[in-house]
């Protein structure tokens, strides 16, 4: 009876497991074909989307070559009517200058009849006297008479022979009208992509030379997607026109996205051709934002900036993300997905007060558990203290920054003489260097390593070297003061390469750490 029991509960059990496993098996299929249903789904929109651009496209091309044409016949009828007026000038020209000497010629042989009508009257007189004296006036006459002062070459002639045309080229080059030859479409090349210091790098290529290329216009567009294209993207296209080179790089990029998506496109002088396949490229960065959640009462904090408040002001906060923010275990922490881009998570200090009494600190919303991280802060010199640094996540709501073992920083007194120094466990160390108004933080989590650098000189200013057991936070603290964060950063390849040269040498502030 005892054995049937458990051979019962025994198959119980496995067809439990099995159950389970199927059911597994099954959430898999769904999600991979909703996932696919998605991918179709979004197909389906861009054909559609495409149909109605053809209409519109085809529509646009034939007014195009109509307007060209009107065009063409406009500046032939604007020939013709230059050219047939150039003949009537001609003509009239011409003429002028045929009836002045026709009208001369002929006036000059009237003249030239009438004197020699009077010479053959004079020939016939008998009277001696009377010839003499009409011989010598004939004489005199004949000696002025236009005939002989006239010109008997034609001043211009009747051919019109320059006048003619001949359009056998023309013809030809109208013959040879035909649709402009539209540039190949470029590929990109991603193996000779980059992505470094915050900038990136695109180089792509014609599948042949052409020299009629005038000029590319590249685009890009950041995303979280990896993926085709969606429906709907969360940012517009940027444009960047007029690219004579095949390469093209953009500088001074903050990484918001976990992704940048870009396409290129060949122009010559009248037409642009297709884009290219879209090329995604990843965009590692630390991303977080102040949780104002966690500030001291008297430090106003707006996104990733914080100013000192001595009427000890409320912090804008919005409760209701407050109230809805959990703890992140290791299990869902960022370095599982992305070993080199953190994302953003709830901070560890949910359901506790704010940072109090002296502890003029206010924390980021995004823990470190993995990877080489970097970000930068910009201060006021003339505050009367500030820190910067790392924090445990259960750093005490009355502990100042450095002042024990939860936390490392870099801290700024300007109270009664300037001074910067490195603290941690209430144990400090005078900095030999100069204040820069930015710092530069880089943690590497398994290394254990933060380092502070002079963020526009990239020179290193201190290391602390531990073993960090826990995720870590950025932290930051302020007293009649400002401070603004910059994230999205990549870590600089100056900043990698001071680590590599120093990550074989003994650090000089083991007594901090």
């Amino acid at each position: 009876m005892h054995m049937s029991i458990t051979f019962r509960q025994e198959d119980s059990n496995s067809c439990a497991r099995k159950t389970a496993t199927n059911e597994e098996s099954l959430r898999k299929i769904t999600t991979t074909l909703a996932l696919k249903n998605e991918e179709i789904t979004n197909f389906i929109c861009c054909q559609k989307q495409s149909l109605e651009n053809l209409e519109g496209n085809s529509s646009r091309v034939q007014e195009d070559l109509e307007t060209e044409f009107s065009s063409l016949h406009s500046v032939l009828d604007d020939i013709k009517d230059s050219m047939v007026t150039r003949i009537k000038q001609e003509r009239a020209s011409r003429t002028y200058e045929l009836q002045s000497q026709l009208s001369a010629c002929s006036k000059a042989l009237e003249s030239s009849e009438e004197l020699l009508e009077v010479a053959n009257q004079t020939l016939c007189s008998s009277e001696a006297d009377d010839f003499t004296q009409a011989a010598k006036d004939i004489k005199d006459s004949v000696t002025m008479a236009p005939a002989f002062r006239l010109s008997l070459k034609a001043k211009t002639t009747d051919s019109m022979s320059h006048m003619m045309v001949d359009f056998t080229q023309e013809r030809e080059m109208l013959q040879a009208i035909k649709f402009l030859p539209v540039p190949a479409t470029p590929e990109i090349l991603v193996s000779e992509c980059q992505v470094c210091d915050n900038t990136v790098m695109v180089q792509w290529a014609l599948p042949e030379p052409d020299s009629k290329i005038d000029h590319y216009d590249l685009e890009y567009r950041r995303t979280n997607h990896e993926g085709p294209p969606r429906t709907r993207e969360d940012y517009p296209w940027m444009v960047v026109e007029g690219i004579r080179e095949t390469e093209y790089t953009l500088t001074g990029l903050r990484f918001d996205t976990h992704y940048m998506t870009f396409r290129v496109k060949a122009c010559n002088k009248a037409v642009a051709g297709e884009f290219s396949e879209l090329v995604t490229l990843e965009t590692h960065a630390f991303l977080f934002k102040l949780d104002a959640g966690s500030a001291h009462q008297n430090l106003k904090v707006e996104d990733l900036s914080v100013e000192w408040d001595s009427c000890g002001g409320k912090v804008i906060q919005d409760i209701r993300k407050d109230k809805n923010r959990t703890n992140q275990s290791p299990m869902h922490s960022p370095a599982r997905t992305a070993m080199n881009s953190p994302k953003r998570v709830p901070s560890a200090r949910v359901g506790r007060d704010r940072f109090t009494a002296e502890s003029y600190t206010v924390l980021g919303d995004t823990f470190i558990d993995a990877g080489q991280q970097y970000w930068e802060v910009r201060f006021d010199k003339e505050s009367k203290a500030f820190a910067v640094g790392l924090a445990l996540r259960n750093l005490g709501r009355f502990d100042q920054l450095g002042k024990s073992n939860a936390s490392w920083c870099i801290h700024l007194n300007n109270w009664l003489q300037q001074s910067l120094t490195a603290k941690h466990n209430n144990k400090a160390r005078t900095l030999d260097c100069p204040i820069p108004d930015r710092i530069g933080v880089y943690c590497n989590y398994e290394e254990g390593a933060l380092s502070f650098y002079n963020a526009r000189t990239k020179t290193l200013m201190h290391t602390f070297r531990t073993k960090f057991t826990q995720p870590v936070i950025p932290a930051f603290s302020v007293w009649n003061g400002s401070f603004s964060v910059q994230t999205g950063l990549q870590v600089p390849s100056a900043v990698q390469s001071s680590q590599r040269k120093n990550s074989g040498t003994s650090s000089s502030n083991t007594s901090l750490t």
